[in-house]
C-alpha cells in the first residue's frame, strides 16, 4: 500500500515505516505530524483517485530530526568581463517516519497553540495643563439687508393709428401712335427760261395689290375678239 500525498509544497510517493526528507517543517523533533493532501491511494490493487484531494483520507508521521543538506555551489561567469562570482546554499530540511495511511474515516487532530498571557501596563497619569482663559466675543447680530424695488411706471401699449387715404383714380393716358404717311412729297425744281425755278409737287405712286402680292397678269384672248376685227375689215 502506498499513497502520494502534498507534503511543505512537494510531492511525494510514501509507504508505512518509510523515512523521507522534507522541507523544514514548523515543530519539534518527536512532535506527530498529520497531512490532509492525499492525491492518490493503491491498496492490493485498488486505486483511489482524489478530485483533487481523497476526502477523509490521511498520512499520519513523526519528525525524527532537523538538519541541512549536502552544500551546493553556485559559480557564475562572464567571459571577457572580468565577473566571476561563486556562491553556496545548504537547504534546511526535516527527516519524517511515516507511521499509517487512512483510507477513509480520518479526523484531523487539531493542535491548540499555548496562549501567551497577556501584560497589562499601567499609563502613566498625564499632567493637565490648565486650561486657557478665553474670553467670549459678543457675537455681532447679522445685517439684514433691506431690497427696495423702485416703482417702475407702468408702460402703456403704444396704440398705433393706421391713416387710409381715399383712392385717387389718375386719368388714363392715352397713348397716341403716329402713323407715317406712305406717300412722301418730292419736289422738284426746275428752271425756267426766266431764270426762275417752278416747283411742282409730285405724288408718289402707291404700289398696287398686284405688285404687292407678286401676282403675275394673265392675259386671255379668246376667239370672240378675233373676229370682231374681221368684220370691221369687210366692211370698210
Amino acid at each position: 500500500m502506498y499513497a502520494i500525498v502534498d507534503m511543505a509544497g512537494q510531492q511525494f510517493k510514501v509507504e508505512k515505516d518509510q523515512k523521507i526528507y522534507v522541507h523544514r517543517l514548523g515543530g519539534k523533533e518527536g512532535d506527530k505530524v498529520e497531512f490532509d493532501k492525499v492525491l492518490l491511494i493503491e491498496n492490493d490493487g485498488k486505486v483511489l483517485v482524489g478530485a483533487p484531494v481523497i476526502n477523509g483520507a490521511m498520512v499520519s508521521g513523526k519528525i525524527i530530526a532537523h538538519l541541512k543538506d549536502d552544500k551546493v555551489k553556485v559559480f557564475k561567469k562572464k567571459r571577457r568581463k572580468g565577473y566571476k562570482v561563486l556562491r553556496g546554499h545548504r537547504q534546511y530540511l526535516s527527516q519524517v517516519l511515516i507511521e499509517s495511511i487512512v483510507e477513509k474515516g480520518a479526523i484531523k487532530t487539531e493542535t491548540k497553540k499555548k496562549e501567551t498571557p497577556k501584560v497589562q501596563v499601567k499609563e502613566k497619569p498625564v499632567a493637565k495643563k490648565p486650561e486657557a482663559i478665553v474670553k467670549e466675543t459678543p457675537k455681532k447680530e447679522p445685517v439684514k439687508k433691506t431690497i427696495v424695488k423702485k416703482a417702475t411706471a407702468e408702460k402703456k401699449p403704444e396704440t398705433k393709428t393706421t391713416v387710409k387715404t381715399a383712392d385717387v383714380k389718375k386719368p388714363a393716358t392715352k397713348k397716341v401712335e403716329v402713323k407715317k404717311s406712305t406717300t412722301a412729297k418730292k419736289t422738284t425744281k426746275k428752271k425756267t427760261t426766266s431764270g426762275k425755278t417752278d416747283t411742282k409737287k409730285i405724288k408718289a405712286k402707291k404700289p398696287s395689290s398686284e405688285a404687292k402680292t407678286g401676282a403675275k397678269k394673265t392675259t386671255v384672248k379668246t376667239e370672240g375678239t378675233k373676229k370682231t376685227s374681221s368684220s370691221k375689215k369687210t366692211e370698210k
